[in-house]
């Protein structure tokens, strides 16, 4: 199989317009489109050339012409979707956050590995071009040993009581939709924390307006991380190292380019790597491969990891109080 995949995509949302519009810009296969309407399985297929539309998400992860199903569908029903994938015996790209907390998490993941299928979260920032020189820099020993990650992922979002990101109902809110980066950027260097604090602030509608936490490491290595849903930040990253630092340009989660800068402030080394996509397909690119070496997980982001930080999501609503209606 790997780049000879067939896609389906599994909801009809912005996110699911993005991916799909990479998928398509770089060459990968994709066979069908499922909604819960028809209307919108139907405007999505045509719009991008799609043979098949279904209007149930059973009729689409049942289609024999689909191999993997990306799925792009709020929060609460990601655990709900990729079992129903997974069941039907296709391979699953799912959105961050993974799930909604690590107990559908440990679920969706023995399933896939009972099953034989590979099931990936969809932390798209892994595989993005800087990303992949970053980890090189930093094994190389350029910026010494890494001491801090400062971080943040602050957006001016909707104040619509109605809309998904104020929804209780939904997983509304700044940590799962954008706490999630930061969080899993700090698992990417450091791995799992020692411990854990975490502080926030509330909406009217009980959702996390903003939320920091910051992640203790044995050593003293430290994260700290900021997200916010009603503020528009600098969106920059910096890695500190004991011999060097690495300074990502705005918007450190998205493709683009960084300066790694020595203890003396002259420039060791400024990385760019133009693309004309978002950078979505490359999260395609690895569960392809991954099916193809007949690999269950992977090492950039195994399903570990993705246990892991659902736990540390789990842990950081604890402090802050935040439970949502449907666990």
């Amino acid at each position: 199989m790997g780049k000879n995949l067939r896609w389906g995509i599994l909801g009809t949302g912005r996110i699911a317009n993005t991916f799909t519009k990479d998928l398509l810009a770089t060459g990968h296969i994709i066979t069908a489109v499922g909604s819960r309407g028809r209307e919108s399985a139907d405007t999505f297929a045509s719009k991008y050339g799609i043979d098949r539309s279904f209007s149930s998400y059973g009729e689409l992860v049942t289609c024999p012409e689909v191999d993997v199903i990306y799925v792009s569908t709020p929060h609460p029903y990601h655990a709900a979707n990729a079992r129903l994938a997974l069941e039907a015996g296709k391979h699953v790209l799912l959105e961050k956050p993974f799930t909604l907390n690590a107990r559908e998490a440990r679920d969706v993941v023995a399933l896939a590995q009972n099953c034989g299928l590979v099931v990936l979260e969809a932390m798209w920032t892994r595989w993005l071009p800087h990303m992949v020189r970053l980890r090189e820099i930093i094994r190389a020993g350029t910026i010494g040993e890494v001491r801090l990650l400062l971080v943040d992922h602050t957006l001016s979002l909707s104040l619509d009581p109605k809309h998904r990101i104020n929804d209780p109902s939904l997983g509304g809110g700044a940590l799962l939709d954008l706490g999630i980066y930061p969080i899993s950027f700090a698992w990417d260097l450091f791995g799992a924390p020692s411990n854990v604090v975490g502080q926030a602030t509330f909406s009217e509608t009980g959702v996390d307006d903003s939320v920091t936490v910051i992640l203790g490491y044995e050593g003293g290595r430290r994260a700290v991380t900021h997200s916010a849903k009603n503020l528009r930040g600098q969106n920059r990253a910096v890695v500190v190292g004991t011999t060097a630092r690495i300074e990502i340009d705005p918007l450190w989660y998205n493709a683009t380019g960084f300066t790694v800068f020595g203890n003396d402030d002259e420039v060791i080394e400024r990385f760019t790597y133009p693309i004309k996509t978002r950078g979505m397909e490359y999260q395609a690119l690895e569960i392809e491969r991954l099916v193809k070496e007949g690999k269950g997980s992977g090492e950039i982001l195994p399903t570990a990891e993705s246990i892991s930080i659902m736990e540390c999501l789990d842990e950081v609503r604890r402090q802050i109080g935040l439970k949502y209606p449907n666990e």
